[in-house]
């Protein structure tokens, strides 16, 4: 007599298996893709991949930068042993730099430098201060923004070089830095601490102010921006910020130890 023996199927949750087609597929593309080629190579309706690519950024998992989505900071946390793992959720970042925007009334930036690129990790605007269009990447326009200013000083010199040979300098607009030289002499003569200040280098009508951020070994910037005509604004803004960023990295409740 033969007995079958039955093997136990196991319970599969759909939802989380296309939630991981759309993380893999992000992954493929080291510059993001958008929504629809996203659906398209995992294999999913288009209404099903954005409720997921919604739920992936609101989670950490994704960040969506001008118009495509890319790998965020949950995800890369999870080939990162715990000791210097990221202890804050991008969504606490967003929060704190929503009541910032709103106390400032200013959009508010924060940014990090990581494994040699600058990483946009939340913005907070609305839609009476909305935020810097990114019309040129703001990865690879590090010398032309006040953020990326910001977070190459507080690069040594040869990480400083490593990058500029990657990113090379070139003038976005007429008030843009024109050269390596230039950019270079600029970040040496800063104070250490100080704001860095950029009127209309990135955009045309627009004036930034930055301050690094002090996060343990991680090199961090937090910007702001204002209309030109609200340049007068910009430098008490600015110190504003630097009081509130100051307050919550005492109370642990900000971390982004990488």
């Amino acid at each position: 007599m033969t007995t079958a023996s039955s093997t136990a199927v196991p319970t599969l949750i759909g939802s989380v298996q296309r939630a991981l087609r759309l993380l893999e597929a992000v992954g493929t593309h080291r510059d993001g893709a958008p929504a629809k080629q996203l659906a398209r190579e995992a294999g999913l309706p288009l209404p099903t991949a954005y409720h997921l690519l919604r739920t992936l950024t609101h989670e950490g998992y994704l960040r969506r930068e001008n118009g495509v989505f890319l790998l965020g900071a949950a995800a890369e946390n999870l080939t990162v042993a715990p000791g210097v793992r990221s202890r804050l959720r991008p969504a606490s970042v967003a929060d704190s730099l929503g009541h910032w925007r709103d106390a400032i009334g200013a959009p508010v930036y924060c940014a990090v430098y990581c494994d040699g690129e600058i990483e946009l990790i939340a913005v907070a605007d609305a839609p009476d201060t909305p935020a810097v269009e990114e019309w040129a990447s703001f990865r690879e326009t590090a010398h032309a923004h006040a953020i990326g200013q910001c977070l190459l000083a507080q690069l040594d010199e040869r990480a400083r070089e490593d990058h500029l040979d990657r990113h090379p300098v070139r003038p976005l607009t007429r008030y843009s830095v024109r050269d390596r030289a230039t950019l270079l002499e600029r970040l040496r003569t800063l104070r250490r601490g100080e704001p860095v200040i950029e009127r209309q280098e990135y955009a045309l009508g627009t004036v930034c102010a930055a301050i690094p951020v002090t996060a343990g070994a991680t090199i961090a910037a937090m910007a702001i921006s204002v209309p030109l005509e609200r340049e007068d604004r910009l430098l008490p803004a600015v110190e504003q910020l630097r009081g509130e960023v100051a307050s919550l990295l005492r109370s642990f409740v900000f971390s982004i130890s990488i």
